[in-house]
């Protein structure tokens, strides 16, 4: 960790107490650095936005990838207040950076009741064991719209 790398987290830390304070969402603040530059910021605007997947990873991703004019962060780190949720987490894998640094723990969160944990546990479950109820259905007719898509020649392939 550098000098560097504290100055990009405070930041994300401010960015989280900011939304806070703001009322916008809970504590969670985010930020996305490429060569040295921010090009991305979030903080979780859950409640304000009524969206429940405005965490501040997934809303500072969204705004990296419009700043940059891409769908991936390739060379990029990512510095959130922290640790991510599964989703967040998800969202981070997907767009590719580099790296990612995070100040608080999931225990940190669960002890202020963000209890990301549930959803760690459930997702190793089978399906039929899971909260939510869950089940497949129409599997075939999916398949060929995937299978129009392995055929798709001008496709923008992720």
């Amino acid at each position: 960790m550098t000098e560097q790398d504290k100055q990009f987290m405070i930041e994300a830390i401010q960015l989280s107490r900011n939304g806070m304070q703001n009322n916008e969402g809970g504590p969670f603040g985010a930020i996305v650095v490429k060569d040295g530059k921010i090009v991305g910021r979030g903080n979780n605007k859950v409640t304000s936005s009524n969206d429940p997947t405005a965490h501040a990873e997934v809303t500072a991703i969204r705004d990296a990838c419009k700043n940059l004019g891409t769908f991936q962060l390739d060379d990029c780190i990512i510095y959130s207040s922290c640790e991510p949720c599964p989703m967040c987490l998800g969202a981070i894998y997907w767009a590719r950076p580099k790296k990612l640094y995070f100040a608080c723990s999931r225990e940190d969160a669960a002890n202020i009741n963000f209890d990301d944990d549930f959803i760690y546990k459930e997702i190793p479950l089978p399906i039929d064991q899971r909260q939510i109820p869950t089940a497949q259905i129409m599997q075939e007719k999916g398949v060929e719209v995937f299978n129009e898509w392995a055929a798709k020649e001008d496709k923008k392939e992720y």
